[in-house]
């Protein structure tokens, strides 16, 4: 009896035992299916997430996105790479015909993608653009891009333009992080603007209620740092090309910027209160200055730079008015300049207070330019200017490797009466008459400059040009200083 008893107990606990695993089994298998399905199920919402975005088909980043696109969350594991959200002017309603105007569509892609960090506002290639004057304003998130690779156009026709809009058309203001480029082209379609004589002009704006003295510039930078501009063409402005206002840390690489040589003003490159720029590698050809270099700028680097037709690289005018004028740490070098009317040039005009320093030109080359070295301390861009004793101070400048070919004379150092140029020097320059030459004074004027002449110099008499002693003179001037600390 009690081996039966023993044995049943065997036997029922034997049955515990296999009921128990085959319940922990299908819990364990039906653990394993609610996991995975749970795990499809999100992986299922984040596709569909992905898939509608805000309820519409996803957007194709190489494409055309929709105007309500997102920054994309960075993966948890980083397995995949992440990709800036591009936002393509024509999802916001651009036409692209180069006849309508786009200048809404531009705006509300801008407003979009000022929003999101790393974003690539995309101009696309094979459409025209018609914009109306604009304020493309920050700040906006960090690593913006603005792609251009088609054509933006300004309006053709002067009257059209409003005259609170006359002094740019693309107006970049407060920018951080900032870069344009592309293969494309901002077109000013300064031609209606160029061949208007001044009574003509005013006749036209009268007719359409505005009378502005002014002319627009086709890009103009305000307040704005670390901008990164390459590639990209900008011609035929109504007036300069390409401004930069108080602005700091700015890099232009690559860049055409082009208008005929008989349009009026038109300066491609003009930094006005703006430090440490660097513009290299690229070509301009306008009706004035390639480069031309205004007040409060300083630590500025220009170098393999082609440059004509135009006026040449030009610090001023400066001390128009009698105000105060400060350039400093300048750097011009590989440089070549065809058929300018000046090479490397100082202008300011009597009257001015403030100082111009540690300027250097050097392995500039120089082909049928009219004037390839100047410094003008009497500049008046009218008939007569009245004669004034104030001048702003000019002080270390070197023009070294100043080699080529001029057309008029070779060198114009006119400094003020009342204030000599100082330490300035002459280092291997060698000029020769091209076949173009018409002057008749092979030496050029010469005029109240201190410094240092070094041979090889062509022509020889240029080694009287600087007079030895600018240590005498130097102190004549010194009180301009304090106003530019």
């Amino acid at each position: 009896m009690k081996k039966n008893y023993r044995h049943t107990s065997f036997i029922f606990l034997f049955v515990l035992l296999l009921i128990f695993a085959t319940t922990f089994s299908i819990i364990s298998v039906d653990a394993r299916k609610h996991h995975h399905t749970k795990k499809s199920k999100i992986h299922h919402k984040h596709k569909k997430q992905q898939k509608n975005g805000d309820g519409n088909k996803a957007p194709n980043c190489t494409n055309s996105p929709s105007p309500a696109l997102s920054p994309s969350p960075s993966p948890s594991h980083g397995f995949y790479p992440t990709q800036s959200p591009i936002f393509n002017i024509i999802s916001f309603g651009a036409k692209g015909d180069g006849v309508t105007d786009d200048t809404k569509a531009l705006d509300a892609a801008w407003e979009a993608a000022c929003k999101v960090q790393g974003a690539t506002l995309e101009i696309p290639t094979e459409f025209q653009f018609l914009i109306n004057p604009i304020t493309l304003q920050g700040p906006c998130m960090p690593n913006f891009v603005f792609q251009v690779d088609g054509i933006i156009l300004a309006p053709p026709k002067v009257g059209s333009w409003p005259k609170s809009s006359l002094f740019q058309w693309l107006n970049v203001k407060w920018m951080y992080n900032f870069t344009i480029q592309g293969t494309g082209t901002l077109d000013g379609q300064g031609y209606n603007w160029w061949k208007l004589s001044q009574i003509d002009y005013f006749q036209v704006m009268k007719k359409s209620k505005n009378t502005p003295d002014v002319k627009p510039t086709v890009l103009r930078f305000y307040g704005s740092y670390n901008v990164t501009i390459r590639d990209i063409k900008i011609i035929n402005s109504p007036q300069c090309h390409l401004k930069f206002d108080n602005s700091k840390g700015v890099k232009i690489n690559n860049v055409t910027i082009s208008a005929p040589e008989i349009s009026p003003n038109t300066d491609g490159i003009h930094l006005q209160n703006t430090q440490d720029v660097e513009i290299h590698h690229s070509n301009i050809g306008t009706g004035d200055d390639c480069i031309s270099i205004q007040t409060g700028c300083s630590n500025i680097h220009v170098h393999h730079l082609n440059c004509g037709p135009g006026h040449g690289i030009s610090l001023g005018g400066l001390g128009k008015d009698k105000s105060v004028a400060c350039v400093s740490d300048i750097i011009v070098d590989n440089v070549n300049l065809q058929s300018t009317m000046y090479g490397a040039r100082i202008k300011t005009w009597q009257g001015g207070v403030g100082i111009v320093k540690n300027i250097s030109f050097t392995n500039i080359q120089v082909s049928n330019v009219k004037v390839p070295i100047m410094i003008d301390q009497y500049y008046c861009d009218k008939h007569v200017c009245k004669n004034q004793t104030g001048a702003v101070e000019i002080s270390n400048v070197k023009f070294n490797q100043i080699i080529g070919t001029y057309s008029t004379k070779p060198i114009h150092l006119a400094c003020s009466n009342s204030i000599p140029c100082t330490d300035v020097d002459l280092i291997d320059i060698q000029l020769k008459p091209s076949t173009n030459y018409r002057g008749i004074n092979q030496l050029g004027l010469c005029w109240n400059s201190y410094g240092k002449s070094q041979a090889p110099l062509l022509p020889s008499s240029m080694d009287y040009c600087v007079r030895r002693g600018s240590g005498l003179v130097r102190g004549i001037s010194r009180s301009h200083e304090h106003v530019c600390l």
